[in-house]
């Protein structure tokens, strides 16, 4: 089968949407599917094209079995609201003739749009329709609601005129999926079908994140001894995760519970205004972004990991880290409301505080660092959903059947998608 996937991200980039993008299509590849990627060069977290990256625009080049396209991109040096949209408008306006021109020459049987960026969504869809194709779209990010509910853009016309374009793109496509339950109940509430909305969630690679001893190159390179325990943050650096209260944390615990310190590894826009706020507290670590040979290591660091929320952006995205923190085998302290998605699903292998609130974190870091039974049994409990949930051959696997289903069902638009959640029992429909 030929599939073409059109997302904003997508490697070498490490983290976030890009490292799903390509691990589903390489995945797919294994599968035996012919895919080819049109995307954007890599920015992202550090928001910056690599000056390598620039001469190589509307070239195709194979990377792991997938022939990807790279377009020009507008990349703001700082990040706003406003900037984002012009961001977003800039790929949508330049990937349009790549994505016209691979549909009618090659004849992809399957077109994907990820989202974000929902811009470009718009033309994947009308372009499926005139080539016979059939249309996905897969939401990672709820962007529209987190650039509002996060203060990115504030005009009430403007959100009202974008939620109805959005709604327009949702219908247009044959299938939606998303990430999370919760966010599958948003698409619902958006006037999207039953029929049309799935889970597909992200996955981890169960074998490569594994258990492991927590004495790393880590703790070695940042002077930490087997009686320190360790609580991580991985990932970005951005408005929306909130870390500035694990250094509000951090610091009120410094003097009372000096053995306990903290790691915050990644990039991202806040990176630098988070580090004048932990300025000359020796109990918390900055790392950059990992290689992925390392990664299992820096897992494994942890004696407990930290998911930091704004109550914003409850259930706008479910962070995917949780899968590789669950891998590893080790307990979670999540900011979450109870009956959100990252709620139920860190219930009983992990401790859920409320969002915003930095003085529960605290309480919580305490509980777990005086428990080491209960640690271990979190983080046994976290395993097994990894296994059972989050595995990413199964997953990707559903994926392919439903795409296949796709095309040998004229008509069924759905096939292998309704009423099902691709990629975790029906019993656990939250990812």
């Amino acid at each position: 089968m030929r599939i073409l996937l059109v997302g904003i991200n997508y490697a070498p980039d490490l983290i976030g949407v890009a490292k799903y993008n390509a691990e589903l299509c390489e995945s797919l590849v294994a599968e035996g599917h012919e895919v080819r990627v049109i995307t954007a060069p890599p920015y992202y977290p550090a928001w910056k094209i690599p000056p390598a990256f620039k001469p190589s625009y509307f070239r195709s080049r194979d990377m792991d079995g997938v022939r990807v396209t790279r377009t020009p991109i507008y990349v703001p040096g700082h990040p706003t609201g406003l900037r984002r949209l012009v961001h977003h408008a800039s790929f949508a306006l330049t990937s349009a003739a790549p994505v016209l021109f691979e549909a009618l020459s090659w004849r992809p049987d399957v077109m994907i749009a990820v989202a974000p960026s929902l811009m470009s969504a718009a033309f994947v869809s009308f372009v499926a329709r005139r080539v016979g194709a059939k249309s996905w779209l897969h939401v990672q990010d709820f962007e529209v609601d987190a650039a509002f509910d996060l203060g990115l853009l504030r005009n009430p016309s403007l959100r009202k005129w974008m939620l109805r374009f959005e709604a327009a793109i949702l219908k247009s496509f044959d299938n939606v999926s998303t990430i999370s339950q919760a966010m599958v109940e948003r698409l619902r509430n958006k006037g999207l079908s039953s029929d049309k909305a799935a889970e597909v969630r992200n996955w981890i690679d169960t074998v490569a994140i594994c258990p492991a001893s927590r004495i790393t190159k880590y703790r070695q390179q940042l002077k930490l001894g087997e009686d320190n325990l360790v609580g991580l943050y991985s990932g970005t650096m951005s408005n929306k995760q909130g870390l500035e209260l694990v250094i509000e944390a951090a610091i009120r615990l410094e003097k009372s519970h000096s053995h306990i310190h903290f790691i915050l590894a990644g990039e991202g826009p806040h990176k630098m205004r988070l580090e004048q706020l932990a300025a000359g507290h020796h109990n918390i670590h900055f790392l950059g972004l990992q290689p992925n040979d390392s990664f299992n290591q820096l897992m494994a660091t942890a004696d407990f990991h930290l998911i930091p929320q704004k109550a914003e952006a409850a259930d706008l995205v479910l962070p995917s880290k949780l899968g590789a923190i669950f891998a590893s085998a080790r307990p979670v302290i999540a900011m979450a409301e109870e009956g959100t998605g990252l709620a139920a699903e860190v219930t009983d292998a992990g401790l859920v505080i409320p969002p915003g609130d930095s003085s529960a974190l605290e309480l919580a870091i305490c509980q777990l660092s005086e428990a080491p039974a209960l640690r271990e049994h979190y983080g046994e409990e976290g395993r097994r959903r990894a296994l059972d949930r989050w595995d990413r051959r199964t997953i990707v696997r559903r994926w392919s059947d439903a795409m296949t289903g796709q095309r040998n069902a004229v008509g069924q638009t759905n096939v292998g998608l309704a009423g099902a959640d691709v990629g975790l029992p029906v019993e656990d429909a939250v990812r």
